[in-house]
């Protein structure tokens, strides 16, 4: 009899998501970094397809995931000896995103099940990957909450519940909003229809976050050209303060 519920969830569960599915839209794929760049606002928004009426149960929730490259950190710990503060432990956390944002239309506890968060490693805990610590190291998931609690805190990590407007279980929108010192790189958005903490249907697409203009051009000449770009600061330096004494002089002569 448990094979055969199993085997039934298994049939219900995608002839269920497939009967609604995401229609999306963004106010903006691309993000352009330059000079005077102090952040960016993305606008989300989009509407469910279906083939047949609204479903009976509970209602339909979204949930907004974007998600920034990611890399490897590393985390030290400090610890106060003899009255100084020294770095003692460090930890490689594996691949933790440069950005990472959740919106949600109801608490995150509502809109998905801790299985399926483990699924589909949408909160911020779940999306930062942390294996194979040294067994030596006394509290690795300690390590991982620092990064969480250092990046929230400088507004590159946060989770908002209640922020997705949904009408009529049918249309959606949302905001997103990307602080200043972005990195650059694809960024996963990614949006989860659910149900009863289910996830029902999923959409992904990617938003693009570059560099343009003059802070492209020094950007890459930093990278490919090191040399050069080390010449080319110490002579601008030398020139700034040239043109600095000078005006100085100039301003101490009249």
């Amino acid at each position: 009899m448990l094979r055969l519920i199993v085997l039934l969830s298994l049939i219900y569960l995608p002839a269920f998501a497939a009967e609604e599915q995401v229609v999306l839209g963004l106010s903006q794929d691309r993000v352009s970094i330059t000079a005077n760049f102090d952040g960016s606002e993305i606008l989300v928004f989009g509407a469910v397809k279906r083939e047949a009426p609204i479903p009976e149960g509970p209602p339909l929730e979204v949930v907004v995931a974007v998600a920034g490259p990611s890399e490897p950190v590393t985390v030290r710990r400090k610890e106060k000896r003899f009255g100084i503060w020294v770095n003692t432990d460090s930890l490689v956390v594996d691949l933790a995103p440069s950005f990472y944002a959740v919106a949600t239309s109801a608490p995150f506890s509502e809109v998905l099940t801790q299985t399926e968060d483990l699924r589909y490693k949408v909160s911020i805990e779940r999306a930062i990957r942390s294996v194979g610590a040294d067994m030596n190291i006394q509290g690795a998931q300690d390590f991982s909450e620092a990064v969480i609690r250092i990046r929230e805190d400088e507004g590159l990590y946060s989770i908002r519940e209640d922020t997705v407007a949904v009408d009529e279980q049918t249309l959606f929108r949302t905001s997103i909003e990307m602080p200043s010192d972005l990195t650059e790189g694809s960024y996963a958005a990614r949006i989860f229809l659910t149900r009863g903490g289910m996830v029902v249907s999923t959409f992904e697409t990617s938003i693009d976050v570059r560099k343009v203009g003059l802070e492209r051009f020094l950007y890459s000449m930093s990278r490919e050209q090191p040399i050069w770009y080390g010449l080319m600061s110490l002579a601008i330096a030398i020139a700034a303060g040239w043109g600095a004494s000078t005006a100085f002089r100039l301003l101490r002569e009249n």
